[in-house]
């Protein structure tokens, strides 16, 4: 069986290390919808050898995802995204445990899930969930990792609380906004598969002990194939994570 991880995990291995590999094979991660960024974070975190993923999504898998939800097929129209992602993911690989929740998030399911975690994964399409999210990973002191896409555009970063702003302090007046689960939100396969890469390397990196995304916010404008990058500052009167230490 050791023999057998050593050949899965070789092309990382010389990477991580031996001990990086098996901090990885500990670890946890809750990924908040399981869409276009989630379903691409999912794949590499099984496919890295994760001990355990908890997929939270209450939405069934349709025709349009397809040009950029990885983990599902023609086959997956009408199944629920949790259930037909899971059985993907143990496919790829057997020996990560998958946790499928379909249900709506609310504060108390985000707070039991983050609970659970060793990272908490923001690949949400709505500001109202990603804020109910923010302040489960605060409450529970868990890192987390959000990512946002639309059009040409995506942005990835890492909140550490009591550390970083959280995204009550840089996101807050943007709770209102309509969600992308209404119809509003274009978006480029392509550009999906790039922020959620990066959301994926910021996952791995924070599971290992250095994110690179903690207090910056990682602008991605695929458009003109350009990267910027914006220092966020702390505000200790933030009402969700101002108090933590």
């Amino acid at each position: 069986m050791y023999v057998d991880l050593l050949n899965r995990y070789s092309r990382q291995l010389g990477l991580l290390g031996r001990d990086g590999q098996e901090r990885l094979g500990k670890a946890s991660a809750a990924v908040f919808g399981v869409g276009g960024l989630g379903s691409h974070v999912a794949y590499y975190l099984a496919a890295g050898g994760l001990r355990r993923l908890i997929l939270v999504d209450m939405d069934e898998v349709s025709l349009p995802d397809l040009h950029r939800q990885v983990l599902y097929a023609e086959r997956d129209v009408g199944r629920r995204k949790v259930e037909a992602a899971a059985e993907r993911l143990k496919a790829i690989n057997r020996s990560v445990e998958v946790v499928p929740i379909g249900e709506p998030i609310s504060p108390s399911l985000a707070l039991k899930v983050a609970e659970e975690a060793d990272v908490v994964i923001d690949a949400l399409d709505n500001w109202a969930a990603r804020h109910v999210v923010n302040r489960a990973a605060v409450q529970r002191r868990k890192p987390l990792v959000h990512g946002a896409v639309q059009e040409w555009y995506g942005q990835v970063t890492t909140i550490i609380p009591g550390v970083t702003p959280c995204l009550e302090e840089v996101f807050g007046r943007f709770r209102s906004l309509p969600s992308c689960g209404q119809g509003v939100c274009q978006v480029l396969g392509p550009v999906v598969g790039v922020v959620a890469s990066i959301m994926a390397l910021e996952a791995f990196r924070v599971l290992l002990g250095s994110p690179a995304l903690a207090g910056r916010l990682l602008v991605v404008d695929l458009k003109h194939m350009a990267l910027d990058e914006i220092r966020l500052e702390r505000d200790e009167r933030c009402p969700v994570c101002g108090y933590v230490r």
